[in-house]
């Protein structure tokens, strides 16, 4: 049995809570061996809901430990998580990667671009497989449309641009590819975002952000063929946890790794257009 250890800034929140049984499942489905055996935090009590990570390793029959060199020398592969914390992402990277070990680092990957290269020197400097993604890079509605796509326009919602703008941003990508050249953002109203991500060959691409009760939907069109709609509703986490093992299992990420460069360039690009409602912000 391989074992996975667990990195995050407080250990009991909704991914760290989700993930052990997922990825169970996934080697069940797979016929892959690894458990989540060890788990580390760098704070001690859940911001989310009070449980120490004591409590939380209990529960979860994982051990906790001390250190994250710890956890580093102890695990075969690691998981960092801190999924609404990126700016954690980086001092995290800076202790785990030089471990060589094959590492996934949840969304949102960085707080900006500048960063994200940063950790991908890191791990280009010790030979480190790794790779990071948004979910809904698995969502299977995303293949209801041919290679020929060349429009994309997605609706999401969440607690804040910050933290949930990277979905939207990665069924793009995804789509696109990579190539934006500049953003524009128009408010609508005091909870809703517009956004055009402008190209320099004929691809465009839109999203509607919103606080609240906006589902992750996506409209996709181009070339000959008509245009699609789907609601993002698949099971992409359960498509993302069998990715991780495989990963894990073959140390090859399953798309290229400069997309993960370019979602962190436009979400870079699309929050600093909030604050210039009208304005292009090249990219």
């Amino acid at each position: 049995m391989k074992k996975i250890g667990f990195v995050d800034f407080y250990l009991s929140e909704w991914h760290a809570n989700n993930y052990p049984a997922w990825l169970r499942d996934a080697c069940a489905k797979l016929g892959a061996d690894y458990e989540v055996a060890y788990a580390w935090a760098e704070t001690e009590v859940s911001l989310a809901d009070g449980v120490t990570s004591r409590e939380w390793c209990d529960k979860m029959g994982v051990t906790l430990c001390e250190t994250l060199d710890e956890l580093c020398e102890k695990s075969d592969v690691i998981l960092v998580l801190a999924p609404s914390d990126p700016d954690k992402h980086l001092g995290y990277a800076k202790v785990v990667l030089p471990y060589g070990k094959r590492t996934y680092i949840d969304k949102t990957f960085a707080p900006d671009l500048a960063t994200a290269e940063e950790i991908f020197a890191i791990a280009k400097q010790h030979g480190t497989p790794f790779f990071s993604t948004s979910a809904l890079r698995y969502a299977t509605e995303l293949d209801l449309y041919g290679e020929d796509c060349k429009c994309v326009m997605t609706t999401g919602s969440g607690r804040s641009a910050e933290e949930y703008i990277i979905h939207q941003v990665e069924m793009i990508v995804r789509k696109l590819g990579v190539g934006a050249t500049a953003i524009r953002a128009e408010r609508i109203g005091d909870v809703q975002v517009f956004f055009h991500i402008l190209y320099e060959d004929g691809r465009n691409a839109a999203m509607t952000y919103a606080r609240d009760k906006l589902p992750f939907t996506l409209h996709m069109s181009g070339g000959a063929e008509k245009g699609v709609y789907a609601k993002a509703e698949s099971k992409y986490f359960v498509s993302l946890m069998e990715d991780i093992i495989r990963f894990y299992e073959t140390g090859e990420v399953s798309f290229d790794t400069r997309e993960t460069l370019e979602v962190m360039k436009i979400r870079e690009g699309a929050l600093r257009a909030m604050e210039t409602p009208g304005q292009t912000i090249e990219l």
